[in-house]
C-alpha cells in the first residue's frame, strides 16, 4: 500500500489523473469500476483534459458502475448511472455499449448482481478500481460490517451513508435507503486500486483505514490486504504529513 499526501485537493486530482491515466496507456480497453461522490470528480476533469489534448484515448475503456440506488429511473436526478455518465462518461468519449450496469430498477435486482459479478469474472476482473472512502468506512456501498469476500448485492444504507449523501439530494428524507453495490471481492481483486481522500472530516477514518486492522467494521481496511493501492489524500485528510507504504 503507497500513501500520497497532497497539499491541496486540485494536487489530489491531478495526482490521481496521472495514476489512472498511466493505467490507460497501457491498456486502452482496461476494466475500471470508478466512483461518484465529490472527492474523485475533480480527477475525472482532469483527464477529460488529458483526452482533449490527444494524450490518451479513453474510447476503449471498459467501464463498471460502482453502485445504484434501488428503486430509481436513470431519469431520477439522483441516479448515480446519471451522474457517472455526466461526470466520467461523456467527457471521456465512453459509450453506454462499453458500460456494465448496476440497474437499479430492474425487477430482479439479485439476478442483476449475478449478471454483474459474471461480467467481471468474464473480463478477468478489474484493472482499476477508482474509489472514495464513506464515513463509516465504506467502499461504494459495502457498509459496516462487510466481508473481505462479500459479493455484489442490495444492501440498505446505514445512518451515516444517509446523512452523508443527504447534502447532494436535497435532504436525508430524499436518499433511497437502499442500493445495489459491486462486491468487496470484486473491489478487493482489482490489479490495481485508487483510493481519493479529501477533507479534514476524513481524518478519523482515513487513519483507520491505515492502522486498524482489517475488520468488518471498517471495510475499507481490508484494501491494506489488496494489491497495488494507492491512497491519494490531502493535507487536510492526513495532516501529520508521515506517509505509509
Amino acid at each position: 500500500m503507497e500513501l500520497i499526501i497532497t497539499e491541496n485537493y486540485a494536487a489530489l486530482s491531478r495526482a490521481a489523473a496521472e495514476r489512472m491515466a498511466a493505467v490507460i496507456r497501457a491498456k486502452p480497453d482496461a476494466a475500471v469500476v470508478v466512483a461518484t461522490g465529490n472527492t474523485p470528480m475533480g480527477m475525472y476533469r482532469e483527464l477529460a483534459e488529458r483526452r482533449g489534448r490527444g494524450e490518451i484515448d479513453t474510447s476503449r475503456l471498459r467501464v463498471f458502475q460502482l453502485d445504484a440506488y434501488l428503486g430509481l429511473t436513470d431519469d431520477d436526478p439522483r441516479s448515480l448511472y446519471g451522474w457517472m455518465k455526466r461526470a466520467f462518461l461523456d467527457p471521456l468519449g465512453v459509450s453506454d455499449a462499453n458500460v456494465v450496469r448496476l440497474l437499479g430498477d430492474a425487477a430482479d435486482p439479485a439476478g442483476v448482481c449475478r449478471a454483474y459479478d459474471r461480467a467481471v469474472e468474464q473480463v478477468g476482473g478489474f484493472d482499476l478500481s477508482v474509489l472514495g472512502l464513506g464515513p463509516n468506512g465504506h467502499l461504494g456501498f459495502n457498509e459496516p460490517p462487510s466481508a473481505a469476500d462479500a459479493p455484489t448485492r442490495v444492501v440498505g444504507l446505514t445512518p451515516a451513508s444517509v446523512a452523508s449523501n443527504a447534502p447532494y439530494w436535497g435532504g436525508a428524507g430524499r436518499v433511497p435507503r437502499k442500493a445495489l453495490t459491486a462486491g468487496m471481492i470484486q473491489l478487493l481483486g482489482a490489479r490495481q486500486t485508487i483510493l481519493v481522500v479529501s477533507g479534514a472530516h476524513k481524518q478519523e477514518i482515513l487513519r483507520r483505514t491505515l492502522e486498524d486492522r482489517p475488520t468488518p467494521d471498517v471495510p475499507s481496511s481490508y484494501l491494506q490486504q489488496a494489491a497495488n493501492v494507492t491512497i491519494i489524500a490531502d493535507r487536510a485528510a492526513w495532516p501529520g504529513g508521515k506517509q505509509s507504504s
